[in-house]
């Protein structure tokens, strides 16, 4: 048995859940208040945050802890659907292209978006601070058209294969258009990439997840948006 402690408009545990799914393997979902953790979490995962794999498919007890080890673990399990490309330098380029999303993005974007649009709004009440919020879409506009350069020239994110890349940017767009801050009529290229993303079954539950406060645009969940 497995089970995946994460929270559901977190990037990086969305990107545990698809990298699951998208290797066909069995886990139970426990979802975690991040700002208010169980004990119990605290006592297996010992990071404190979501996402936490607890793997008790085999004898020996495995914890896995962040969306980076998490998805490499998961795409190591089985060679079913590989997640990495066949050669070194595809999967560099994978892995480069995860970095980029976890560290700069997330600094970039989510630190300043998700934060006043979504951390504040649940634990703080406070309204966004509309400076902040304006420096975080400056920055977006940047990835956006740098994802939009990659895509120019391949049929995903890292190449010719749907890899951990894609699941690392698509875990952390589908956050954004969760609280509609994605102007898909000004990304049609990104909106091409993103709509085979979001017809992979692996994301149809993460397309079904709401969370109370928070409202999503009538097309979140349309695959043909």
């Amino acid at each position: 048995m497995r089970i995946l402690y994460h929270w559901p408009l977190d990037p990086e545990s969305r990107q545990a859940r698809i990298a699951l799914a998208e290797k066909n393997l069995k886990f139970r979902l426990e979802a975690i208040d991040p700002w208010n953790p169980p004990s119990e979490f605290l006592r297996q995962c010992v990071e404190g945050v979501p996402p936490c794999l607890i793997d008790k498919s085999s004898p020996t007890v495995h914890a896995i802890y962040g969306a980076r080890a998490i998805c490499e673990y998961a795409n190591d399990c089985t060679d079913r659907r590989p997640l990495l490309g066949p050669e070194p330098a595809d999967r560099a380029e994978a892995r480069r292209l995860c970095d980029w999303f976890d560290r700069k993005f997330s600094t970039e974007v989510n630190a300043y978006i998700l934060y006043e649009r979504v951390e504040k709004s649940l634990q703080s009440r406070d309204l966004p601070h509309p400076p902040t919020l304006r420096e975080g879409r400056e920055y977006l506009k940047i990835h956006l058209e740098y994802m939009r350069w990659l895509l120019e020239k391949r049929d995903w994110l890292a190449g010719r294969d749907f890899s951990l890349a894609d699941i690392a940017a698509g875990a952390h767009i589908s956050c954004l258009d969760y609280i509609g801050e994605i102007n898909w009529k000004k990304n049609p290229e990104i909106k091409d990439w993103y709509q085979k993303f979001k017809s992979r079954p692996s994301m149809r539950p993460l397309l079904a997840d709401r969370i109370a406060g928070l409202i999503t645009p009538p097309y979140y969940s349309d695959l043909d948006f």
